[in-house]
């Protein structure tokens, strides 16, 4: 018998048959590319997925930029995240725009030894080679349109504090931040713990402590407020995850400043489950925001 769950199985079948072909036909892909920096004084790896197309036009795109937590590297969105799969999903949907996705390297597995972090510290200044040497050179190579309304950054954990600080300090360069599961501050300790020894994971843990995205909101005067609300804002952390409670309160200050965020607590735990899902919202995000 045709009852109406098989008829609705049936339909379901068809749409997937009628949609794998679409996006098998516009897949976009991974590049893995580097660029020596006379900031950090080494040769930083980075991913840039490029959408179908890419290598047969000279036009130009708008850019995403997408960051890593704390001990992953440049592949992990690509690995764990199936970024991949994610864009060329929305970008045949027609729920985002072609655009280039760039994944820069700023971190390692080993935390104690290795230099994690997108601020600036004691012989670390990976946001002065990110707008100084990073950005300008590849959006120059890559064909990305290079302002305001075409640029946008996004993050998960480490990431989306990264995103997050970045946007607040260079709010005329980004169009959109989307952050999740962000670490916005560390004054308690969150990541780290009582760390005292004077390694790398300290350092990083106490560089995301002086650029807190939560003091930045409280000190901001009425120029910078002004700035803050040329951005549009996505705040997105899972109920049961351990820095849920420093999401809700960056909404809630930039609320009482009068800068709109878009808050969602979904149901979510700080993994790549909750990330991967998080992500086919932040790309169409950052495409409905491009100007």
């Amino acid at each position: 018998m045709f009852t109406i769950k098989n008829m609705k199985r049936f339909f379901s079948l068809v749409m997937i048959a009628l949609l794998v072909p679409a996006i098998a036909a516009r897949a976009g892909k991974v590049v893995t590319d580097s660029l020596q920096s006379r900031i950090l004084g080494a040769d930083v790896k980075y991913n840039v997925y490029l959408p179908s197309g890419f290598d047969k036009t000279d036009r130009q795109y708008p850019v995403v930029y997408l960051l890593h937590g704390l001990s992953d590297t440049y592949q992990t969105w690509a690995r764990n995240g199936s970024m991949q799969l994610v864009a060329d999903e929305l970008i045949a949907s027609g729920e985002a725009e072609e655009m280039v996705i760039i994944m820069p390297n700023a971190g390692h597995p080993d935390t104690h030894n290795v230099w994690n972090g997108y601020f600036n510290m004691p012989g670390w200044n990976y946001e002065d080679f990110f707008f100084k040497e990073f950005l300008p050179a590849v959006e120059k190579k890559y064909r990305i349109i290079g302002d305001k309304g075409h640029r946008a950054v996004m993050g998960l954990s480490m990431g989306g504090g990264g995103s997050t600080v970045y946007c607040q300090r260079h709010p005329d360069m980004f169009s959109s931040c989307y952050a999740m599961s962000a670490w916005l501050d560390n004054e308690s300790g969150q990541v780290g713990g009582n760390n005292t020894k004077k390694d790398k994971l300290y350092y990083v843990c106490q560089a995301v402590r002086e650029h807190s995205a939560l003091d930045f909101i409280d000190n901001a005067d009425d120029a910078t407020l002004e700035a803050l609300r040329t951005v549009k804002w996505f705040i997105d952390c899972g109920d049961d995850d351990f820095l849920v409670r420093l999401s809700f309160e960056l909404h809630m200050k930039m609320k009482a400043r009068n800068v709109k965020s878009e808050l969602r607590i979904r149901n979510g735990v700080h993994n790549w489950e909750y990330w991967h899902l998080a992500l086919r919202n932040a790309l169409p995000f950052a495409s409905r925001n491009f100007k």
